[in-house]
């Protein structure tokens, strides 16, 4: 059973009916905050929480919205909270089918009201009980038009065991029995096989929901005392019992000891699998374990005693609180911290798994989890690990969860994501496309454009060139050279446009860090600043000089170059004057020819400082077939894609 849909009512922030569809897998709840995202999630939790917790029950005076408070106060109503729809799965059908009959119950969706006083309506359930008596009284053999008509009106044990009355047949008798269980009717609704199905089938399959935010993080020192209170008020110490659940430990047994070496083993068999989960998604830093010890404070207890008939104070050294430490040791350093004094963002992670953990253990129930801001204190690439943590978890729990980081948000996933937004008539829920509130699309927008710049290099191998106009080029002219079996630019290699000569070393520093494949191929320096970042660059062994190659080394007689001068004058001539109508065609012999490079030419022979370098590479997607380019172009280029291809081989 998944969860299809929600409607919050009133609850909080929310002054009116919210719907939104829930994603079969992972659902984004986005907003700034005191949107109402919390809420949403808390809304949601209520209605079936995983543990009897009192933080997670509605209530009237708390979790109502303010400004109608009085009014329902003076109604005596009991209001609606929250209407959750759950879709059955086929095993679902296929187990009452086998149990009860065919198309006695058939519907897909099922629609739960959860109210303030914590009592949830089934609304609207179609059952067909005729089929099912049907189906049962010739299952046992019994079946007759006349005692289907007697049992297909009752409504509950009391009416089965008055038909039962009327017949002496024992064979009759004995079969009426065996439909007792369907009948009686506890809940008391009009429909006892209705009320069955609900109770039996439907109710046992709801999932049971996770809550999980900041606050449940496991404290560095735990007092063993605390976590054997029955209600535990602090989020903290819930993680904490917790972890003592999932190593088997029990507070009494601890407090009672004389040595804990037995109960730190447990505790450390339980992290050791822990860990294993945590290293496949932490990759910030591996070298980090989690410490436990256990220890008994002393203190002073000051007792008053009569002697001889006079008063006196006794002190006595008594054990007056366990203490569970938990520490993290980097290896490398061998420096251990108190867990709290890690970063939040790997407490985050130990403490989540802790606690998801237990529910991992319940192989009884499905479950759903609700994660309020997860992993917000990471780093952006940590929270990319998130990601991935979450999706692998998607693939069997359903999973809601609120952010405002745009790296939490998987851009090619936007269909997941509602946005949450505050308004005067209280929080809105909507789908992403419909919401126009800039502040509210902001972390989508970002992740948007953080996605696009990362899908420039989807390949490990990057080429990094100066401008557009040098992509257009080099890649329509490699598809000239396939097209002629000649050597080509390999389809594995990126061509990444830097935005200018300038910008290529910081290009460089940036995906370094990615662990991919990078060469450059560039103009000839004109500009020593540009120049003067990339020597430091190759000192300092960022990009190796054999890695940077220039225009100029595959001409013969320049000393500098553009990828311009690849081209054969004429070709390129014919390019320019397609697309600068405004100025008069020019022709070949109008050059200076003291001067080598094509664009310094075009530039004095018109007496300008630049022209758009990209209209006629732009020209070239219109006009320029396979057999545009002369053969002395094509020889300049192949030359460029043979060693270039080598760069990464």
């Amino acid at each position: 059973m998944k969860l299809k849909s929600v409607i919050i009512h009133k609850y909080k922030s929310f002054e009116s009916d919210q719907s939104f569809d829930v994603h079969n897998n992972i659902t984004i709840l986005v907003g700034m905050n005191e949107s109402g995202k919390t809420s949403a999630l808390e809304a949601i939790a209520k209605t079936n929480y995983f543990q009897d917790d009192k933080k997670f029950k509605f209530n009237l005076t708390h979790d109502y919205p303010r400004r109608e408070k009085k009014s329902i106060d003076k109604s005596n109503d009991t209001p609606k909270a929250i209407t959750s729809t759950y879709e059955l799965e086929d095993e679902f059908f296929e187990k009452i089918k086998n149990d009860l009959g065919e198309g006695v119950f058939q519907q897909k969706e099922i629609s739960l009201t959860t109210k303030y006083n914590n009592l949830t309506t089934y609304n609207e359930i179609n059952v067909d009980k005729s089929k099912f008596f049907t189906f049962y009284l010739k299952k046992l053999g019994v079946y007759s038009k006349v005692l289907f008509d007697k049992v297909n009106s009752i409504k509950n044990e009391t009416d089965l065991e008055l038909i039962i009355n009327e017949y002496k047949d024992e064979t009759i008798i004995s079969s009426l029995k065996k439909i007792v269980p369907f009948v009686k009717n506890i809940w008391d609704w009009q429909n006892p096989i209705k009320e069955y199905i609900a109770r039996v089938y439907i109710q046992p399959a709801i999932p049971k929901f996770l809550y999980y935010d900041e606050y449940y993080s496991l404290p560095s020192r735990i007092a063993i005392e605390k976590l054997e209170e029955k209600d535990l008020g602090e989020e903290e110490l819930k993680t904490a019992r917790a972890l003592l659940e999932l190593a088997d430990l029990k507070p009494s047994d601890i407090l009672t000891a004389n040595d804990f070496e037995d109960y730190i083993a447990e505790l450390e068999a339980t992290e050791a699998i822990i860990s294993d989960e945590l290293f496949k998604y932490w990759s910030t830093n591996k070298n980090l374990n989690i410490e436990f010890k256990i220890e008994a404070r002393e203190g002073k207890i000051t007792k008053k005693i009569i002697n001889d008939r006079r008063e006196e104070e006794v002190i006595e050294i008594k054990i007056v609180e366990h203490i569970l430490d938990i520490r993290v040791k980097n290896q490398r350093t061998r420096v251990s911290l108190p867990l709290k004094n890690r970063s939040k963002g790997f407490n985050w992670f130990f403490s989540f798994l802790v606690w998801f953990k237990k529910i991992q253990e319940d192989r009884t129930s499905k479950y759903i989890l609700l994660l309020d801001e997860p992993g917000l204190n990471l780093h952006a690439s940590a929270q990319a690990d998130m990601l991935d943590f979450i999706e692998d978890l998607s693939k069997d729990y359903q999973i809601l969860y609120t952010t405002h980081s745009p790296f939490s948000i998987p851009s090619g996933k936007l269909d997941r994501v509602r946005t949450v937004l505050e308004t005067e008539n209280g929080s809105v829920i909507s789908d992403s496309i419909q919401e126009k509130d800039p502040n509210t699309l902001f972390p989508l927008q970002a992740a948007l454009g953080y996605d696009i710049a990362q899908n420039l290099f989807i390949n490990n191998k990057n080429l990094l060139v100066e401008g557009v106009s040098d992509l257009i080029f080099l890649t329509k002219i490699s598809g000239v050279l396939e097209s002629q079996v000649r050597s080509c630019l390999e389809s594995d290699i990126t061509i990444v446009p830097t935005g200018g000569l300038e910008k290529v070393a910081t290009f460089i520093s940036l995906l370094r860090g990615s662990k991919l494949k990078i060469a450059c191929l560039l103009d000839s320096y004109t500009d020593q600043t540009g120049k003067a970042k990339m020597d430091r660059m190759i000192t300092d062994k960022i990009i190796s000089k054999s890695k940077i190659r220039f225009f100029d080394e595959f001409i013969e007689g320049y000393s500098t170059a553009d990828l311009e001068d690849l081209i054969a004058k004429q070709d390129y001539l014919k390019l320019f004057n397609s697309a600068f109508s405004e100025y008069p065609d020019i022709k070949l012999d109008e050059l200076s020819a003291s001067i080598m490079q094509i664009i310094i030419q075009i530039n004095k022979h018109l007496d300008i400082k630049r022209f758009n370098h990209y209209r006629p590479a732009n020209e070239l997607l219109k006009i320029g077939g396979n057999d545009f380019f002369s053969e002395s172009t094509l020889n300049n280029f192949e030359k460029v894609f043979i060693e270039i291809n080598k760069l990464f081989n």
